[in-house]
C-alpha cells in the first residue's frame, strides 16, 4: 500500500545509478525539484554529460560501490542491468527512500507520471503496475488543464490571501473563497479576474 505525497527535495541529497536515458528522466524532474543530484555511472549519454559540464549535477565515474548511497535521502537505481540494480537495493538503509526502476515491488518510493502548471501540480500512479497506463492518463489529463491553468493558480493563491486578510468574518470569509472557485472565474481573462476579485472583496467589507 502506497501513501501519496509531494515532497519538498530543494538541496536533499539524491543518488542516481545509472547514466542513460531512463536516469535522463529521472534527473530532469530532479533538477525541477532543486535537489542535489550525485550520478554514478562509469559513463552518461550525451546530455546527462553536457548536465554535468554546467555543473547541474555531479559525477562520480565509476561501478557502483554499497558506500555511494551513504547519506542521500534518495536513491535511485536507474542501470539496464538488473545485477546492478539489486545491489543498490541491498545497500540501502532502511529510513532511505529507494526507486528501483525495473522492480517496483522492491521500491519502497513510486514516482508518478506528472505534470505542472504553475503551482499546481497532478501526477498519476498505477502502483508502477503499469507505467504506460498512467503517462497515457497523464497526456489527456494535461491537455484538459492546459497552460492557462498556471496564471488561474496564481489568481485563486492571491485571492485566497487577500480574502484571509481583509475579511474578518469567517463565515463570510468562506464564502467569498467558494465563489473565487466559481466557473466564471477560470473563464475570464486574467485582468477580469482581478476587476471582479475587487468587486467581491469591496462588497463583502461593506457588508460586516
Amino acid at each position: 500500500m502506497y501513501y501519496s505525497a509531494i515532497l519538498n527535495m530543494k538541496g536533499k541529497k539524491t543518488v542516481v545509478v545509472g547514466g542513460g536515458k531512463v536516469a535522463e528522466r529521472k534527473i530532469k524532474a530532479l533538477l525541477d525539484a532543486c535537489a542535489d543530484i550525485t550520478v554514478v555511472s562509469p559513463d552518461l549519454s550525451d546530455h546527462l554529460f553536457r548536465m554535468h559540464q554546467e555543473k547541474k549535477i555531479s559525477w562520480k565515474q565509476k561501478t557502483f560501490e554499497k558506500d555511494d548511497v551513504n547519506g542521500a535521502f534518495l536513491v535511485i537505481a536507474a542501470t539496464n542491468e538488473r545485477e546492478v540494480n539489486e545491489q543498490v537495493y541491498q545497500s540501502c538503509e532502511a529510513h532511505q527512500l529507494i526507486n528501483v526502476v525495473d522492480a517496483p515491488e522492491k521500491s519502497n518510493i513510486i514516482m508518478p507520471a506528472t505534470f505542472k502548471r504553475g503551482d499546481l501540480i497532478i501526477s498519476v500512479s498505477t502502483s508502477g503496475k503499469v507505467p504506460g497506463l498512467a503517462r497515457k492518463l497523464k497526456n489527456n489529463l494535461a491537455e484538459q488543464f492546459d497552460e492557462h491553468f498556471a496564471d488561474y493558480v496564481e489568481f485563486l493563491k492571491e485571492g485566497r490571501k487577500r480574502v484571509l486578510e481583509e475579511i474578518n468574518d469567517p463565515e463570510q470569509k468562506r464564502i467569498v473563497l467558494h465563489q473565487l472557485l466559481d466557473k466564471s472565474f477560470l473563464e475570464a481573462s486574467n485582468e477580469e479576474r482581478y476587476k471582479q476579485l475587487e468587486m467581491l472583496l469591496n462588497a463583502n467589507r461593506s457588508s460586516e
